[in-house]
């Protein structure tokens, strides 16, 4: 069997049940896909795409469905569109050359960290240090970070124009922006209706949709502690560390805290999620992303307390190491979905005012 075959079947599979989820339309109101899907009569491999990542993957359709396994049917919405999902973050990765980092997920981050421990180490002055600069200097920190999140953005800038083009989008406008946005920032359809969601099995819960939004908002904290970091640093004159009621340690420890309790909350609800739903080969993918997060959380943490012992240097490297493992593999692994979920989010508040 070719490589093409796998994904043409995967395609006519979805093109399958998006057909009988068209004819019998009982899910509608659960999230936007449905009413997405009701926009269209035949399913491309663009709109099979869009679709995708406009799931959040919450399973209550799959529970609620009267033709899933076993009936004969065997429609399970969440896990066909979880294996068309992965397939598009490598159709639309950029660049191609790249894209097959997502299939090896879980080795692409272990040898990312250990990369970036190990030039972190070599940089680090061997010298008893008293401040963070002592150990690695600033510029080499600048330089590393700033190289790889000009990286970054590009890649992403650049996936989501392919994404764009590749589901059919048509010119963006403010409303959809906004209300596409805004339906992303407060995870509105992540609740199974109202609910919560079937996570992790057919009881409804909302504890998922808030460990997103700590692990969400507390990156997003910890975001704005390096920025405002970088504004005492070249503004303000100030070097680090600085006082633990200062705005870049309150930001820090802030979304440190919520960085840390949002992932091991979603480690820990993916350990006990019944296996329907889920896509095979994603697992590791998911899994390597979230211990990234959470030890990015947890030594920087460590840090903040430890940073006046003479474990600070052994902590400043193995943190700066996760952080940039984390950057680097950004466009490669689990945090596209909440990228390319934005864009179709985009997309269906422009369409759902101006359908077909």
């Amino acid at each position: 069997m070719s490589a093409a075959e796998p994904a043409l079947n995967v395609i006519q599979e979805g093109e399958r049940i998006m057909r009988i989820c068209n004819s019998c339309r009982y899910c509608e109101g659960y999230c936007a896909v449905f009413p997405a899907m009701e926009m269209r009569r035949t399913f491309a491999e663009g709109d099979l795409n869009y679709l995708a990542n406009l799931c959040h993957n919450c399973g209550e359709c799959y529970y609620a469905c009267q033709y899933a396994p076993p009936h004969e049917f065997a429609v399970n919405v969440p896990k066909l569109l979880a294996e068309l999902r992965g397939r598009s973050y490598q159709r639309y990765a950029w660049p191609s050359l790249l894209a097959g980092i997502f299939r090896v997920n879980g080795i692409a981050v272990v040898v990312a960290l250990l990369v970036s421990v190990l030039l972190w180490s070599t940089l680090a002055s061997p010298l008893p240090a008293a401040g963070f600069y002592d150990v690695i200097p600033h510029r080499a920190m600048v330089e590393a970070f700033g190289g790889i999140s000009i990286f970054v953005l590009l890649v992403f800038m650049i996936g989501v124009a392919r994404f764009w083009r590749g589901t059919g989008g048509r010119p963006i406008k403010f409303h959809a922006l906004i209300r596409g946005l805004k339906d992303a920032l407060t995870l509105r359809y992540l609740d199974g209706g109202g609910g919560g969601c079937a996570y992790p099995n057919e009881t409804q819960s909302q504890s998922r949709r808030w460990f997103h939004h700590a692990t969400f908002y507390g990156f997003t904290l910890c975001f704005a502690s390096t920025v405002t970091a970088a504004f005492y640093h070249y503004a303000l004159r100030l070097q680090a560390p600085y006082g633990y009621l200062s705005a870049p340690v309150i930001l820090g420890t802030c979304g440190g805290i919520a960085l840390t309790a949002g992932t091991i909350g979603l480690l820990w609800l993916r350990s006990i999620r019944k296996p329907e739903t889920q896509a095979a080969g994603q697992t590791a993918m998911d899994i390597a992303f979230l211990i990234l997060l959470c030890l990015a959380g947890v030594t920087g943490l460590l840090l903040l307390v430890l940073r006046q012992t003479p474990l600070m240097r052994a902590l400043l490297i193995s943190h700066l190491g996760i952080v940039l493992a984390l950057f680097f593999t950004l466009p490669y692994g689990k945090f596209v979905h909440g990228v390319y979920r934005s864009a179709a989010l985009v997309k269906y508040a422009l369409e759902s005012r101006e359908p077909h």
